[in-house]
């Protein structure tokens, strides 16, 4: 749906903007939150107060409210002499301003909202209202007739010739209709879009038009053919505006961010990480057309995800084009252009107003409503811009004049745990009598509200103070501009603070089984990743917060090794130490393998270790960025597991003759470990396979019965391998 009709239809709020925190750094050192370029400045709230492209915040032009009206929205704005007309709802209202100040309230509580306004070249006014509804004239005298009643449901676009002749553009289905004074509405064009969403009328005549649904520019001559001078990957054209110079100003909104000129399609641009740019790209023809846009649904339906954003092409009178503004975080509504021939653009849903201004082109935030959508422009009688807002419906007037007070207000920033917050400093010029002051406030919710700290006294010095609001995990910032002539400038903001520091986490420790390890990638001594080393010399040191294992190569078996393996982190971004510690599992102390590790691979050298079962605890800490008495430890302990370096016990405890075979009962032990497999061979070359005598091998002791010749008792061979490939052999006596 448009944002325009979104809004209309629903009746809803506009869409909030949200802005990402800063990521912290390391608990031991103190953490820098600098303010200082246009894109971070635009993720605060700026009220009477300009951000230009070279990152300064500057009091803003005064804004004075020209009309309240008392309904949610004004879509509509237009001249007509020496009065402005503005329209909107709901319920449908229409307002006239005179340049003496006066007000008059010419529509009211009409069933649907005022859409579209135009005015005729015989000082008539030209109101089209929806859903429902249709086109009527008013003059200034405060007379009405009805002009067409379209039978589509919305009219959302009016555009009036010289020779005062009407056109209408109509949604859904997407129309054009022509109405010739004193004649018959006929259908002039038929858009096959879903809605016709602006219109205008150039300096020859002929009618350029914008749609929905897909969102794309056309000419159309007086015959009704048309021609597409941009088919744009947006969602719609919300306004069509015409230079000077006979460019055609197109604004489109919604849908994949634009090329930069005509083309192929430029990459996407995530939404993720909003940016509002300005563009000078040499074009090529405007024959050759961008992606198609998705479609716009139809009126009453949800709003499409991701439809935030726009921009502004701009379409020469030889048909190329380029895009002089986007953002993929702003939704244009309307635009103008200045005394000085600058692009302004109005958006939503924070209600930003925008200037575009040299070469190459530059963007600034030029004022913000107080409003959450800038909807429409017209100059005044006076020279000077108005425009019209929608939550709520008003009519302001652009000052040539700086205001005398402007607030800024920073992005909440994320600490990411309760930080003990140091100085704030700032960098600002304030010639004469004009003052830049500061203060901050504090709160544990990323949204500030009533459970924050309030606004603290001003800090006036510049060259650093200690913010006064309490610990928490977000600060906020604000600065006050006040100058009645000379304008005073903000540069840059830095805000120093500690975070808490955390304690880390151990989050795995895996026990391999024994014997098997890797070799080093890169070979050492000893080649054993893990073992009785730090960091491999040839591999990367460890990133920040994160304990990284040591560089592997292949996986081979080596008696009596045990590996050991972790994950660790740390919330702080703290660089990791290891400790690794055993015990039996009968005793209560504990027993250090290792110490001052940096890598997560430990390999145990158990043959110098009693045969037993133990357990391995890892021990992570954060000591080597942290001062004594800060540092915090994590542990994690392994399951027990069993060391055994000693083989199983083969005892022949009878022969039993039967003929020419003879029966060999065995008994087979092992101290620590389950037997694995009992085998047995006569040749030196096959080994045949035992079981134990109960069918299952699950215990350190068991029988076996090996029967064989009697040639053969003499070159019989038994072996027995426990669980812990421990291996051991025994003939028959």
């Amino acid at each position: 749906m448009t944002p325009r009709a979104r809004l209309f239809v629903a009746a809803a709020a506009a869409l909030a903007a949200a802005a990402g925190a800063v990521g912290g750094a390391s608990a031991a050192s103190t953490v820098f939150w600098r303010v200082s370029t246009q894109e971070e400045f635009l993720r605060g709230t700026a009220d009477n107060v300009s951000i230009d492209a070279g990152g300064r915040l500057l009091p803003g032009p005064n804004a004075e409210q020209v009309v309240e009206s008392g309904v949610p929205f004004l879509w509509s704005l237009a001249r007509a002499g020496g009065d402005l007309w503005v329209g909107g709802g709901s319920p449908g209202a229409l307002y006239r301003a005179t340049p003496g100040g006066d007000v008059t309230t010419v529509l009211d509580g009409a069933a649907g909202d005022v859409q579209a306004l135009a005015a005729g070249p015989g000082g008539e006014v030209f109101a089209a209202t929806s859903p429902d509804g249709g086109i009527a004239a008013f003059d200034a005298r405060g007379g009405r007739r009805e002009v067409f009643d379209p039978g589509e449901p919305y009219v959302w676009a009016l555009a009036a010739a010289a020779d005062g002749t009407l056109y209408a553009g109509t949604g859904n289905p997407g129309r054009i209709y022509r109405i010739p004074p004193g004649g018959d509405a006929a259908l002039l064009y038929d858009t096959g879009a879903a809605h016709v969403r602006a219109l205008a009328v150039d300096a020859a005549g002929r009618l350029v038009a914008g749609t929905g649904s897909p969102g794309r520019v056309l000419r159309i001559d007086e015959a009704g053919r048309a021609f597409v001078l941009v088919d744009t990957n947006h969602d719609e054209i919300t306004s069509i505006r015409l230079a000077p110079d006979g460019a055609v100003l197109a604004l489109a909104a919604g849908g994949a961010p634009a090329p930069v000129s005509a083309g192929p399609p430029a990459a996407a641009v995530s939404a993720a990480a909003p940016a509002v740019t300005a563009s000078t790209t040499v074009t090529v023809t405007a024959s050759v057309s961008a992606a198609p846009a998705p479609a716009v649904p139809a009126a009453g339906s949800a709003a499409p995800s991701g439809a935030a954003g726009g921009a502004v092409y701009r379409i020469a009178p030889d048909g190329l084009w380029d895009v002089v503004w986007q953002s993929t975080a702003d939704t244009p509504y309307d635009a103008a252009l200045d005394d000085a021939g600058r692009l302004i653009v109005g958006t939503g849903p924070d209600g930003k107003i925008f200037r575009v201004e040299g070469r190459p082109r530059t963007t600034v935030l030029l004022a913000r409503a107080a409003a959450r959508q800038v909807t429409r422009f017209a100059a005044g009688p006076d020279g000077r811009l108005y425009y019209a807002t929608a939550n709520p419906g008003r009519l302001h007037r652009l000052a040539t004049n700086r205001a005398g007070r402007g607030v800024y207000v920073s992005e909440a920033h994320d600490a990411r745990t309760v930080a003990t917050w140091g100085a704030i400093r700032w960098r600002a010029d304030t010639p004469g009598g004009s003052s830049v002051r500061l203060q901050t406030r504090s709160g544990n919710t990323a949204v500030p509200g009533e459970t924050w700290s309030p606004w603290s006294e001003s800090y006036d010095d510049p060259s650093g103070t200690a913010i006064t609001s309490p610990n928490a995990r977000y600060l906020q910032w604000r600065a006050l501009f006040a100058g009645d002539g000379d304008a005073p400038a903000l540069f840059s903001v830095t805000a120093a603070y500690l975070p808490r520091n955390l304690a880390p986490e151990v989050t795995r420790v895996t026990v391999h089984p024994p014997g098997r390890v890797n070799l080093r990638a890169f070979p050492a001594d000893p080649p054993i990743a893990g073992l009785d080393a730090e960091r491999d010399p040839a591999a990367p040191p460890p990133a920040a917060g994160t304990a990284q294992a040591p560089a592997v190569g292949r996986q081979v078996y080596r008696k009596g090794l045990r590996s050991f393996g972790w994950e660790a982190r740390d919330p702080n971004g703290d660089p990791l130490r290891f400790e690794i510690r055993y015990r039996e599992e009968t005793a209560a102390e504990w027993r250090v393998l290792k110490r001052n590790l940096a890598t997560r691979l430990f390999t145990w050298d158990t043959t110098s270790t009693p045969d037993g079962a133990y357990v391995v605890r890892v021990v992570a800490s954060d000591a080597e960025a942290n001062p004594p008495g800060r540092a915090l430890t994590a542990l994690r302990d392994t399951a027990p597991f069993d060391v055994d370096n000693t083989p199983p016990r083969i005892v022949a405890e009878s022969v039993t003759p039967s003929g020419n075979r003879r029966l060999v009962r065995l008994r087979v032990s092992d101290a620590q470990s389950t037997l694995e497999r009992v085998e047995y061979t006569v040749d030196a070359e096959t080994w045949q396979a035992v079981y134990p005598a109960d069918g299952i091998a699950d215990e350190r002791e068991e029988r076996f019965d090996v029967t064989v010749t009697a040639d053969d008792l003499g070159r019989l061979v038994l072996r027995a391998t426990d669980a812990m490939k421990n291996t051991t052999t025994a003939g028959v006596r």
